[in-house]
């Protein structure tokens, strides 16, 4: 899908067609689409093609003809019945004498947040500092999204102080998988951005070395948050492992002991109801007698636990 932007009295409205000075979007790209923005901005169609692989690690490139191509990872927050509820994908930034370009294998939500107007003052002529706006979001969205795993982390850990199942632990260690992912995104992320400063790849004004610079910061929040609640998360799921490993003990003590004191009745019972002579079995009240005696070493039983405390 092809979206075409262009910034008109200071907001970003959608246009109909490719002009110089404007921000095409691509999303699930078709080949066909492709050729187009191939066509329309001179890009090679080697460059389109880099974004859409889900392995590209975050990297710059500029080619002879002085084409860039910025390849930065950014969060996507999966459904329900993924493997893993967090996941990065690479978002491709490209450069032309007269456009900006975006490409990415999925519906980024970097891209969503820049189009609805959560980001202010975007202007599609000035590539540079649009760039920039987009590392800046995307940090904040690996802020926002860590924050919600912070959140499930606390919710799971509500469960499994009572939890006798792997579920819990299992939605866990999902949520430290994408932990593990998040943290090498953000790590590729800052090197490509200390070296894209480092060698001044596009010329800076003094308002975008602070935007840069406050990219910078936000990107080592992430990456300090990121280890932080990777090493709650480690300790987390090592802890509630023996929590639940002693509450199926408790379990299996109480279905022990209770098997315990209904045996020492029906052992009792099935004495006297076997098929030979017994005395006083003419008795009326021998059957009460019976019973008094196995409930009462049951409960003599029962409270010798107690007191030594099994239970």
């Amino acid at each position: 899908m092809l979206t075409y932007y262009r910034s008109i009295g200071g907001k970003l409205t959608t246009v109909d067609e490719y002009t110089d000075g404007c921000w095409i979007n691509v999303v699930t790209p078709s080949h066909e689409e492709l050729r187009q923005v191939s066509r329309e901005t001179g890009l090679s169609m080697e460059l389109l093609q880099y974004p859409l692989d889900p392995d590209e690690r975050s990297r710059f490139e500029r080619d002879d003809d002085g084409q860039l191509l910025i390849v930065l990872q950014t969060s996507q927050r999966l459904g329900e019945d993924s493997d893993i509820p967090y996941d990065t994908v690479p978002l491709g930034i490209l450069h032309t004498d007269h456009c900006l370009v975006t490409v990415c294998a999925q519906d980024n939500q970097v891209i969503r947040d820049l189009t609805s107007g959560m980001m202010r003052h975007l202007r599609t002529a000035k590539k540079n500092r649009l760039t920039l706006q987009v590392f800046l979001r995307s940090a904040q969205r690996f802020l926002i999204d860590l924050r919600r795993i912070d959140k499930q982390i606390e919710a799971t850990e509500d469960r499994l102080e009572h939890a006798t199942r792997n579920k819990e632990l299992l939605d866990l260690l999902k949520l430290e998988k994408s932990l593990v992912y998040f943290k090498t995104a953000l790590k590729a992320n800052e090197l490509m951005m200390e070296r894209l400063k480092r060698e001044r790849l596009f010329d800076l004004y003094e308002d975008d070395q602070d935007l840069l610079n406050d990219v910078l910061i936000e990107n080592l929040q992430a990456i300090e948050m990121t280890d932080i609640s990777t090493n709650i998360l480690t300790s987390t799921v090592g802890t509630f492992a023996s929590i639940i490993s002693n509450n199926v003990n408790q379990v299996v003590k109480i279905l022990t002991i209770t098997t315990i004191l209904v045996a020492i009745p029906t052992l009792i019972t099935s004495i006297f109801g076997m098929n030979v002579p017994l005395p006083d079995q003419e008795d009326p009240w021998m059957l009460w007698v019976i019973l008094g005696i196995a409930f009462t070493m049951s409960g003599s039983i029962a409270f010798l636990f107690h007191r030594l405390r099994w239970f």
